[in-house]
């Protein structure tokens, strides 16, 4: 036990002196991006439905029946203009216009007797001696004035009546009035129909809208179309998802509805697509009346705006900037809009500083870096994922950043 003892008295002794070594300082290494202000157009994200611009609900202005059909009068079945839907029984018409045209020749006949009669008073009323031509009504009479005027006026009245029966007639044949689909149909061959009996629902394919809700805080980034509406308005690139397939159509923002929505305080843009289904090209994919879609809607042009990646964004609006001295600083920037992979900074930054694309925690301010890389701006692969630094990098600099704390406290 002595011994023992004396051993450890004598390593305790004869032991080496302690060597206190500074912490080796390793800058971390980052990736960043050389600020260059532009002049951009930001893209507004909206989704609506599909709506033709204008539908109809056909009804019948005759009665009879239904007694023959286009081939085309089914739900999903394609219209032109002016193309025959459905006849109805024209006959008890084709009846009234023979009446009625013999009523127009009955009444043309009785006013030219009526003229006859006429002409032949006036002679004889230019004969009579100048002392015997009594007062005016004597002499309106005498010259059957008023038997003429009546003869004219039923001549009209009976003019009328064949108008009215030509109309009638040609209401037995329904014709599209436009290039359109058939939504519904209420009347088949064989039924009968009276005036205001619903015989089918159609919709335009000329063109269709799509009802866009455009918050109030996005509507500075657009140029919106003035009251009227117009064709030229801002390009708009529709999407959905066919399939698994992403289908695009162009259209075009045509007007603003003018008011806001007292619930969602958005102003609704209406976007205008030409020839939906392909009709002037069967090559083009169809655009169907009642998809769901999204759009991005071309804003106008605004000038001085960083694009970054939207990573680089940390809480508060603050981005780590590396300054002259190569140490990361915190600055608060302001965005005009943080929505999707990309962000729009309108203030904060100037030309020529160089933000860190690098995902650092706040515990790097302040800390020196090594740049990795750099990149303009305006080159930055904005759909990229967000650069890291290496677990190794980041374990040194932090222990690094704790040490020349400590030296500074001391």
């Amino acid at each position: 036990m002595a011994f023992a003892v004396s051993v450890t008295f004598l390593l305790f002794l004869n032991r080496p002196d302690t060597q206190i070594a500074d912490p080796k300082y390793q800058p971390v290494s980052v990736d960043v991006a050389e600020v260059v202000k532009e002049n951009i157009t930001i893209e507004v994200q909206a989704q609506g439905t599909v709506s033709p611009l204008r539908q109809s609900s056909l009804m019948s202005e005759v009665q009879g029946r239904v007694i023959e059909v286009s081939p085309a009068f089914n739900v999903g079945g394609f219209v032109a203009a002016d193309e025959i839907l459905m006849r109805i029984d024209p006959r008890d018409y084709q009846t009234s216009l023979l009446r009625a045209q013999a009523a127009v020749e009955s009444a043309e006949s009785a006013l030219a007797q009526e003229q006859g009669r006429a002409q032949v008073a006036q002679r004889e009323w230019e004969k009579l001696p100048a002392g015997s031509q009594r007062s005016q009504q004597a002499k309106d009479l005498y010259l059957r004035k008023p038997q003429l005027e009546q003869a004219q006026a039923q001549l009209l009245a009976a003019q009328a009546d064949l108008d009215t029966a030509r109309d009638n007639l040609d209401r037995t044949i329904i014709r599209a009035p436009y290039n359109a689909l058939i939504r519904a149909k209420h009347s088949d061959l064989g039924q009968f129909v009276s005036p205001g009996s619903p015989l089918a629902d159609i919709f335009s394919i000329e063109s269709a809208e799509i009802r866009l809700p455009i918050p109030q805080s996005r509507l500075e980034y657009l140029e919106l179309p003035g009251v009227g509406g117009t064709d030229q308005g801002a390009p708009i690139d529709l999407y959905t998802d066919v399939g698994g397939d992403l289908k695009h159509w162009k259209a075009t923002l045509h007007r603003t509805e003018g008011v806001f929505d007292e619930r969602s305080r958005a102003l609704y843009a209406v976007a205008r697509v030409e020839d939906p289904y392909g009709i002037l090209d069967p090559s083009a994919e169809q655009l169907r009346i009642g998809t769901f879609v999204n759009a991005n809607i071309q804003g106008r042009e605004l000038h001085d705006i960083v694009r970054l990646p939207r990573y680089v964004i940390r809480a508060g609006n603050y981005v780590w900037v590396v300054d002259e001295n190569s140490r990361l600083r915190n600055r608060k920037v302001s965005l005009l809009r943080a929505g999707g992979d990309i962000v729009y900074v309108s203030a904060g930054l100037n030309e020529g500083d160089r933000v860190s694309l690098t995902t650092l925690d706040s515990s790097f301010d302040t800390a020196e870096v090594i740049i990795h890389s750099s990149t303009p701006s305006n080159e930055l692969d904005l759909t990229g994922a967000a650069g890291t630094a290496t677990p190794e990098v980041v374990q040194d600099a932090t222990a690094a950043v704790a040490a020349d704390a400590g030296r500074s406290d001391g």
